[in-house]
């Protein structure tokens, strides 16, 4: 991941040119997309469409339950995110050659894997949308790189202006069919506005969103309200295995593949069991290990979400991630790693030790 280039190298504007410049894009987003990035994806799409220029959005499974509420008539391909699929063309990956490339809150080649070596050969066609600090700026030769939007679709905010004629800081309304899906992601990267990314920017933004007409707790419902009956229990089972460490600063949970598979659990099922931990006055730092199925190879693998309190000292998760192979924000970010979860647990716990010191 090469971030030291991993900079703009495009305005708004430009961003905008270079999409009203093509009769087809193709809009691609990481693996496993949040509302963040099928947000930012929609609302690409669908201001394209609006200015006459064909856009089709593929994404990389695992899809969350709420994926088709929002996606709506908007042409939406599914790919397949398993590794053995690795390569050039993917199991239902359409033939017809883009005229350009569109990505949207992500810049790395490991989260768009595996069409990392499709992007790679096309970089001078495509064009990154990203607010994370980490990326690879081989990617794409046209970027908007804004690490201070809380999210995706705040930084895709004045390229869309641009797109649609209304001008950068523009406070016009947006159609319907594009304020949702940015609202969408705004909401969702922010905690529904919480966390300690929102801005008054952000808030500016929210507003001007639903002034368009975003129904945002029909939007809180859809994504929300709709756990399955099964999530008390994951949850139950993820506080029993709560371990403190550092004094009662970092807290770990831990969640088996056997529970999980007898339960019939997914991953998008154990989203936000970092909470009630971060609620606790001594926790700065919450991991959720999910012990995964043996892979192919008979490796072990263990995910690894972390989440971290604002404030004096706070730990920045997006680098103790990031120097194992991982990434996200400062808040809150992810690692996959190859190893049991004992030893996944010894590994954060000594890259978390470290980032504490430093803060000091």
């Amino acid at each position: 991941m090469n971030n030291s280039e991993y900079a703009s190298s495009a305005t708004p504007e430009q961003v905008a040119e270079f999409i009203r410049a093509k009769r087809s894009i193709v809009v691609l987003t990481h693996a496993k997309p949040d509302g963040d990035a099928l947000g930012s994806a929609l609302a690409v799409a669908r201001a394209a469409e609006s200015v006459g220029v064909a856009a089709t959005v593929w994404l990389l499974g695992p899809f969350p339950g709420w994926l088709e509420r929002f996606a709506g008539d908007t042409p939406v391909v599914k790919l397949s995110a398993d590794p053995k699929n690795a390569g050039q063309v993917l199991p239902g990956m359409p033939t017809d050659e883009p005229e350009g490339v569109v990505i949207v809150d992500t810049g790395s080649f490991g989260q768009l894997a595996p069409l990392d070596a499709w992007v790679r050969t096309r970089h001078s066609k495509c064009a990154i949308v990203d607010h994370h600090l980490h990326g690879d700026a081989a990617a794409a030769d046209v970027r908007l790189i804004t690490s201070r939007s809380a999210s995706c679709t705040e930084a895709l905010a004045p390229v869309i202006d641009a797109l649609l004629g209304l001008g950068l800081e523009s406070g016009a309304k947006l159609p319907l069919a594009v304020a949702e899906p940015m609202y969408l992601g705004l909401a969702t990267d922010t905690g529904w506005l919480r966390y300690s990314n929102t801005t008054s920017a952000t808030l500016r933004l929210a507003a001007r969103l639903i002034d368009s007409g975003v129904d945002h707790a029909a939007i809180y419902e859809a994504v929300e309200q709709q756990h399955k009956a099964m999530r008390p229990m994951l949850l139950g089972l993820a506080l029993s295995s709560l371990v403190m460490h550092a004094g009662g600063k970092v807290a770990f949970m831990t969640l088996l593949d056997e529970p999980l598979r007898k339960l019939g659990a997914v991953g998008e099922d154990t989203g936000g069991f970092a909470e009630p931990l971060l609620a606790v006055q001594s926790v700065q730092v919450a991991a959720t290990f999910t012990q995964m199925p043996v892979q192919p190879d008979g490796r072990a693998l263990t995910k690894v979400s972390l989440r971290s309190k604002p404030g004096p000292g706070a730990v920045d998760v997006a680098a103790v991630a990031n120097t194992m192979g991982g990434g996200g924000h400062a808040r809150a970010a992810g690692i996959k790693v190859y190893l049991p979860v004992p030893q996944a647990e010894a590994a954060v716990l000594a890259a978390l030790g470290a980032a504490m010191r430093a803060e000091g």
